[in-house]
Formats: structure tokens, C-alpha cells, sequence
């Protein structure tokens, strides 16, 4: 069956389901087709797929069973819950891009199934099944597609980006290689930045405009995303790699036990409980981040800067807090 054919045939369980029952003559019209085209059709979806088709003068065509569906998509009713409950996740999670072209998708695709399924799927979905997001973020989609467009074409952009340490805009010219979702609402745009002359991540949601510019990049061979992306803790790409040590106490030891936090890492148990993380990593900040919100339940061990980078937040932290004295 060619597309066509199958758009054709679309149209014409569509129209068939309307409450002005179609003629033959109002069905070629629609399609613009002849009528021997359009009997040929009806024939076809009766001897194919054998649809319960009827025709009269009174009722025009149509189904005798409205509930029969036109299999032209194969999705069983667990395909269609996973798609809607990921269609729900993405509503959960604000900003993402996709969101709504999923839901539109989803709703089209419910057009081929029975009714009483439909509904069961979505209040199942909705009912029974709760997402929260956290921190919301403010996504410009038209930025997003051009990025996915960069991306694929291997072209040059020239943006203006927010940078939240310094608290500044700058022009950056990036050859963009890689979108990547981290935690649901964080999304980054990877890339060689022209400036740093370095590979650079950047939040998405920070680019305040973005235009693609006509000069095409060739992508670096030796750049490899996934070994790029694996080296990295959290988000933080870093200058060199680290080799770090944390101890956890027994109180917190299930929590780190728990997850893999890094593809690197190495578990070494004490025998009061405690256990110390060993891994291999890029970048202190998000590690300096990751570590104090365990509080006092972790401490660093190596290497010595992260220890004087935890020790300088604390102190820092100290004094924010310390009693006043006459």
C-alpha cells in the first residue's frame, strides 16, 4: 500500500465517521478522486481489513460497528499508556520542547482505537499516576528546534548567552554538536565554543537568542559524545580529571549505596557502616555542590583542592550564620 493510498484511505474512515453519512458521489468530491476510485477503496477496506460497511440511501455509508477501528497503526493498549504517561511526564517537566508535538501525536493516534480503551488509558494515566517536576524553567522552543536544526546540519551559530556565575551577556560563535536532558528540566546545548576555544556546555534556557549562521563545521573525529558525556559528574565538564575520595557515614551509606553515580566508581566498605566513593571525574563544582547536601553525613577526603573548596564554602557559610556580640 503506497502512502497515498493510505492517506486516502484515512480520509475516508474519517469522513465515514461523521454524522452526515457520505455518498459515493460526496467521497470522491472530498478526495477529489473519481467514484470507481472511491467504491475500489471501499472494497478494500471490506476485504482487507473487514470493516462492517454499509450503504443505503437514507444512511448514505458507514459502519454498522462504530466502534471498529481501522488498524493502520498497531499500538496495543500498553504501547499508548507508555506513550501518554511519557507525554504527561514531559508536561510535568516545564519547558520541554516536545511536550505538546507528543500530545498531538498521542491524540491521533487514540483516533484509531476503540473509545471505551481511549478513556480507560487516560484516567489511568491521569488518575493514578502523579509527576512533579521540581524548579520550573522558561524554554524558548523556537531556540530549541533551531539547535536540533544546527545540530543535524552541522552548522555554526552565533548566540548571546546569559552566564549566571558572572552575572554577564557575552557573543559566543559555537559549532553546536550535541543536545543533551539532564534530570528532566535541565537542558544543554554541548558545543566548541569559538572564544574559550574549548568544548563548553551551555543551559539552554540562557541562550537569549540564537541565530544560524550560512558557514558550515566539520565535526571532530576524535570527539567521541558518549566517553565525553561519561567522563563528566553531573554536568560539569572540568579542565582535567580528578581522582576523588568521599566518606559517608553509616547514616548516609544506603543513599549512596543505592545508585551508580558515576561509571567510574568504586565502592570500599568500612566495617562500622560507612563506606568511601572512589571515581574518576571532571569538574569540582558540582561535586563540591553534590557533597554538601549530605552535610555533615560526608566528608572529602581527595583531592586536596575539592577538600579546600568544601573547607572555603563552609567557612563562608559560617560566617553568613555566626552570632552577633556587643
Amino acid at each position: 500500500m503506497s502512502p497515498r493510498h493510505l492517506e486516502r484511505l484515512l480520509q475516508i474512515d474519517s469522513l465515514l465517521r461523521t454524522t452526515q453519512r457520505p455518498t459515493t458521489l460526496r467521497l470522491a468530491k472530498e478526495l477529489e478522486v473519481s467514484e470507481r476510485t472511491v467504491r475500489s477503496d471501499l472494497a478494500f477496506l471490506r476485504d482487507r481489513f473487514n470493516a462492517p460497511l454499509e450503504f443505503n440511501r437514507k444512511k448514505g455509508h458507514h459502519y454498522t460497528e462504530p466502534e471498529w477501528r481501522l488498524p493502520s497503526i498497531p499500538l496495543t493498549k500498553g504501547e499508548l499508556f507508555a506513550l501518554t504517561v511519557g507525554a504527561r511526564m514531559l508536561e510535568a517537566y516545564t519547558g520541554s520542547p516536545y511536550a505538546l508535538q507528543l500530545q498531538s501525536a498521542i491524540a491521533r493516534l487514540s483516533e484509531r482505537l476503540p473509545e471505551t480503551i481511549w478513556v480507560n488509558v487516560q484516567q489511568l494515566a491521569q488518575e493514578h499516576i502523579l509527576f512533579g517536576a521540581g524548579a520550573e524553567v522558561d524554554l524558548d522552543p523556537d531556540i530549541w528546534h533551531k539547535i536540533e536544526d544546527a545540530c543535524s546540519l552541522h552548522k555554526r551559530v552565533m548566540m548571546t548567552y546569559y552566564t549566571a556565575s558572572r552575572d554577564a551577556i557575552s557573543e559566543r560563535k559555537l559549532d553546536p554538536y550535541l543536545l543533551h536532558v539532564y534530570r528532566g528540566t535541565n537542558l544543554y546545548l554541548i558545543g566548541y565554543c569559538h572564544s574559550r576555544q574549548k568544548f563548553l556546555w551551555f543551559r539552554i534556557d540562557r541562550i537569549k537568542k540564537l541565530e544560524i549562521l550560512p558557514e558550515h563545521f566539520t565535526p571532530d573525529p576524535q570527539f567521541n559524545a558518549k566517553e565525553y558525556i561519561g567522563n563528566v559528574f553531573q554536568h560539569e565538564v572540568g579542565d582535567k580529571q580528578l581522582d576523588v575520595e568521599i566518606w559517608f557515614n553509616a547514616k548516609t551509606a544506603p543513599y549512596i549505596r543505592e545508585r551508580r553515580w558515576h561509571y567510574t566508581q568504586e565502592i570500599e566498605e568500612h566495617s562500622d557502616g560507612s563506606l568511601t566513593l572512589k571515581m574518576r571525574v571532571r569538574g569540582i563544582n558540582d561535586l563540591k555542590r553534590w557533597v554538601m547536601w549530605y552535610g555533615k553525613g560526608a566528608v572529602v577526603k581527595s583531592p586536596p583542592e575539592l577538600v579546600e573548596f568544601v573547607r572555603e564554602e563552609i567557612e563562608g557559610m559560617r560566617n553568613n550564620y555566626a552570632l552577633e556580640t556587643n
